[in-house]
């Protein structure tokens, strides 16, 4: 068992270490960890760019790798304090597009602006307290972009959701269940209206009726 794991497992640790790392009052990770802890845990790849702007909420409990040739633009929002973020090679988190983990995004992945992304719901069970004072639920293995996914500006995606690969999808939708690889989907919820037909090497429409 690792020193993180050993202080997971013991609740006085956890609750010293945590108070360490984020000020009970303002859920961000304090300067010390960002500018210093951070660089110990989290991974950069060559000629990965975050602009200045960007706002990086992460915490060395979680991962949080931005692949290679990856650029994070200004007022982007990262938080991994749910769970792990991890954006692969060649992609592009857009400007003030707002990723809180656990996400894992695919190589060549890329949002445009100010989408919204998250692993996790808030939890609600009990309806006496304020949501949150509960344990957030997380589904699954929370959001997954597959290869070369696009998301369209000010898009939602919601928890659970896994997206495949080379799927794109048209801005302004809410992304509530798993797509399939290589469609077109939009709409709120997102519907498939289209589907890459490798044979004949076009896009053809779906129709739900």
């Amino acid at each position: 068992m690792n020193l993180i794991e050993k202080i997971k497992a013991a609740p006085r640790l956890r609750k010293i270490a945590l108070w360490l790392i984020v000020p009970r009052s303002h859920p961000r990770p304090r300067l010390g960890v960002r500018l210093f802890l951070n660089r110990f845990y989290h991974k950069r790849g060559k000629r990965s760019h975050i602009r200045f702007r960007a706002r990086l909420d992460v915490f060395p409990y979680h991962l949080f790798n931005v692949g290679s040739n990856t650029i994070i633009e200004d007022y982007a929002v990262i938080n991994n304090g749910a769970g792990d973020v991890s954006i692969g090679d060649n992609s592009i988190i857009g400007i003030g597009t707002v990723i809180i983990g656990p996400v894992k995004m695919g190589n060549g992945a890329y949002t445009g602006q100010h989408v919204f992304m998250a692993g996790f719901n808030h939890g609600f069970m009990d309806g006496s307290k304020n949501s949150r004072n509960q344990p957030v639920e997380i589904k699954g293995q929370g959001v997954i972009l597959e290869e070369d996914v696009f998301i369209g500006s000010n898009s939602v995606v919601l928890a659970g959701v896994t997206i495949g690969k080379g799927t794109q999808i048209g801005a302004g939708s809410v992304v509530s269940h798993d797509l399939p690889p290589h469609c077109i989907a939009a709409g709120n919820p997102a519907k498939v209206i289209k589907q890459y037909n490798f044979e004949h090497k076009q896009w053809e429409r779906v129709d739900h009726n």
